[in-house]
């Protein structure tokens, strides 16, 4: 569990020291030099340490070096607000691929139940979808408090209650089909 937070820290260091520098001078291209500066030191210091980088982390310092650039050229935070999104449609796209969830699950869900596992891979695409539509209206406005209350909650609040009720549908599911076949 530990690696997983440590994993997702490192996809989301960009935006977290984005919202982090943001927060504490109400500095928007300030935020967005350092979020892009520390998108270049990660994979600097990913390199030096001859840590292999997934297509992920360069396609996200892509994202941020071109959107943070276009942020500080206009003077214009939307740029960089919408690098969430982009990301949530990727990720996506990824899921829409049948099965995908099946590596995440234990072995009595992924036999018991196969099809609500397959639905549920479904689900979660239409959740990063409808979830990165919501970023891209939420940065439209331009209003940097709702979007940093977006993505720090919204975005964070929605997988954890996506996660919890497909935990609870899994239980329940797996106990009645297992239970009606004793």
């Amino acid at each position: 569990m530990k690696d997983v937070f440590a994993r997702l820290a490192t996809d989301f260091l960009s935006t977290i020291l984005f919202v982090v520098i943001y927060l504490v001078t109400d500095n928007v291209l300030l935020a967005t030099g350092v979020a892009i500066a520390g998108a270049i030191a990660q994979v600097i210091y990913a390199r030096v340490k001859g840590k292999a980088l997934g297509f992920m982390t360069y396609a996200s310092l892509a994202l941020v070096i071109v959107l943070g650039s276009a942020t500080l050229l206009t003077n214009d935070p939307r740029f960089v607000l919408a690098k969430p999104a982009i990301g949530h449609f990727a990720i996506g796209a990824i899921m829409l691929k049948r099965g995908w969830l099946l590596r995440y699950l234990p072995p009595i869900v992924t036999e018991t139940i196969p099809e609500y596992v397959t639905l549920a891979g479904f689900a979660w695409a239409a959740l990063m979808f409808a979830l990165g539509c919501g970023t891209i209206a939420v940065a439209l406005t331009g209003d940097m408090k709702l979007w940093t209350f977006y993505v720090t909650v919204v975005l964070v609040g929605a997988k954890i209650a996506a996660f919890a009720i497909q935990y609870v549908a899994f239980r329940i599911l797996v106990t009645s089909r297992l239970r009606a076949a004793t």
